[in-house]
């Protein structure tokens, strides 16, 4: 596909910049029906979020014409929401600082603007989303000349559906990857409904990380017996790697099977699965038992048991 003419691309950002701004209800005089106009909103936000600043600052920070701000601050100070104060490291500039009333105002601007935003975006279907947040970093990154900023990563417990995300991704990511068959992921499926049917949250735990609300790993401890506890299912998407996910999803194991009061944990893995295997050692866990060359998924494969002793890991 040839690249755009520039008069073409001008023409494409102005039409999407008329469409947006419509959209998000930014064109009124008041902005989302509040008495501030879009300049004296986004003044208000910046103080609320970094705190007291100085006008060059905030006009720095707000891309726009120093008057302009310092008319926005005249009339945001004359209507009691920020204050000027002497800097106390550079005595020529003043310091803004948004008083109580203007504090509560940019927390409201700031929930109407969320809530407008969520209502934009709720009704999109999850590939819809993941299109539109892939566009936006694209959009941002290519404008500022800057690389995007690291994904924020969230481990949270299972919900339903998290399992038939897990045993999916199981089969395939180990098909490509290793070249495993159908086989695998029809053991994966045992043990996923094998942990829905006998799930008891006082011993047994799964956690899903998340980028940007797209899962991207997995890992569930299961109790073997009274004292020992079994980690499974533990997997993070190639594209998530070199965030750390694995480490933190192992750690959530160690720590909720300390709290349960386990003494050991134990696990089942594979010689080929480099990564993993490095992953468990750092996290203290020792292999104890190396089993014979099988003929399974497809493979010649070597399993291995390792250990993780929690009263000597403290």
């Amino acid at each position: 596909m040839a690249a755009p003419s520039v008069p073409e691309l001008t023409a494409a950002v102005r039409r999407f910049n008329r469409f947006y701004t419509a959209r998000i209800g930014a064109l009124g005089v008041h902005h989302l029906g509040t008495p501030y106009s879009l300049t004296e909103a986004r003044l208000l936000y910046e103080l609320g979020e970094r705190g007291p600043a100085t006008a060059a600052a905030l006009a720095q920070a707000l891309e726009t014409d120093p008057a302009q701000v310092s008319r926005a601050v005249g009339r945001l100070e004359r209507a009691g929401l920020v204050t000027r104060a002497r800097d106390a490291r550079d005595g020529r500039a003043r310091r803004l600082t948004p008083t109580a009333t203007g504090r509560r105002e940019f927390k409201r601007l700031d929930t109407l603007s969320r809530t407008r935003t969520g209502e934009l975006v709720t009704p999109l279907s999850a590939a819809a989303r993941t299109r539109l947040l892939a566009a936006l970093r694209s959009v941002e990154e290519v404008l500022s000349g800057q690389p995007a900023p690291p994904p924020a990563v969230v481990i949270r417990p299972h919900r339903p559906g998290d399992l038939g995300w897990i045993v999916s991704r199981h089969g395939a990511y180990y098909a490509e990857e290793y070249g495993w068959d159908a086989s695998f992921e029809a053991l994966v499926a045992g043990v996923a409904k094998e942990f829905i049917e006998k799930f008891d949250p006082r011993w047994e735990a799964c956690w899903m990380a998340e980028i940007d609300g797209r899962p991207v790993g997995s890992v569930c401890l299961v109790k073997k017996s009274a004292t020992v506890a079994k980690l499974r299912l533990l997997i993070v998407d190639k594209e998530a790697q070199g965030h750390r996910i694995g480490t933190r999803l192992v750690h959530e194991c160690v720590t909720f099977a300390r709290r349960a009061g386990y003494r050991k944990i134990t696990l089942w893995t594979n010689s080929i699965l480099d990564a993993a295997r490095h992953l468990y050692e750092q996290a203290g866990f020792t292999c104890v038992e190396v089993g014979p060359t099988e003929h399974v998924f497809g493979k010649d494969l070597v399993f291995e048991t390792w250990e993780l002793d929690l009263k000597a890991a403290r």
